[in-house]
């Protein structure tokens, strides 16, 4: 078995990395094992997904199936999505700041969540899928530089209002602010944070901070060899009230008990690493 050969590189142009949060690639070979069906938990960002235009994709979640070829724009979205990875494959991906499709008016003029649209990477991002995929050979730098200089001039039409500027505020002193106090930390009231939040992520600062959760739990996981989970001991230090409230949160959330988790572990992080 080989490693998969897989990185993640944040922009350079400070501009453009007030919108992207990061460029990734990912491949899988024929030699390489894994899941063929590993699960993508949820993600209040969106990515832009570079594929061969005759590479399929499939994301299934417990309410529908999307599927198509080529490259596509994976919305912001609350779910879990079970993906085929059984064929070898090269993704090259461009992940989105929370928030910033709202100001940079992606993928339309209203903003979309919870679904997968094809693209037009050439039409719409300036950027050449064929381009990208064929010189997969190019450094996770020079990768870098080629998408800060092509996402330039899409960056330059971003527009900031009252609602995205309140929703950066908020996002900068989540991690460390009850959810409760935002609005008071923020000098306004918690329903205008609400209504803001709402308006420009897609999502309640509620859903929000139980995605932000439950990334951070995974992560930790993620880490630990099954044998040494201890999940009252995590569901105590995540904020749960108690083991079997755990429980109910990731079969809700990602389709698995935590005893079935650490048995099959089949999340995108435990096949792929946290690299995206």
């Amino acid at each position: 078995m080989t490693t998969m050969r897989n990185w993640k590189i944040p922009p350079k142009d400070s501009i453009v990395a007030a919108y992207i949060d990061c460029y990734w690639l990912l491949e899988k070979t024929a030699d390489d094992e894994g899941p063929e069906s590993p699960k993508l938990n949820p993600d209040p960002a969106g990515h832009i997904i570079f594929i061969d235009p005759v590479q399929p994709y499939k994301y299934q979640s417990e309410s529908d199936t999307s599927q198509g070829l080529g490259s596509h724009f994976i919305l912001p979205y609350s779910k879990t999505y079970l993906m085929d990875h059984s064929q070898p494959f090269l993704i090259v991906g461009i992940k989105f700041h929370v928030g910033a499709l709202y100001s940079l008016k992606l993928p339309s003029s209203e903003l979309e969540i919870e679904k997968i649209l094809g693209i037009n990477t050439k039409e719409v991002l300036s950027i050449n899928t064929d381009q990208v995929i064929t010189d997969s050979s190019r450094s996770p730098e020079e990768y870098r530089d080629y998408f800060d200089n092509r996402l330039t001039p899409l960056i330059s039409t971003a527009h900031e209002d009252n609602h995205s500027k309140l929703v950066r505020k908020t996002i900068h002193i989540f991690p460390n602010t009850p959810l409760s106090s935002i609005g008071i930390e923020l000098g306004c009231s918690q329903r205008t944070v609400e209504r803001s939040f709402l308006r420009v992520t897609g999502f309640t600062l509620k859903q929000y901070d139980s995605m932000l959760r439950l990334e951070k739990l995974l992560d930790y996981v993620h880490q630990l060899e099954s044998s040494k989970l201890e999940w009252a001991d995590i569901a105590f230090q995540f904020g749960f009230s108690d083991q079997p409230h755990l429980v109910r949160y990731l079969r809700n959330v990602i389709g698995s008990t935590p005893g079935e988790y650490a048995q099959r572990r089949d999340l995108a992080i435990d096949t792929y690493g946290n690299f995206e």
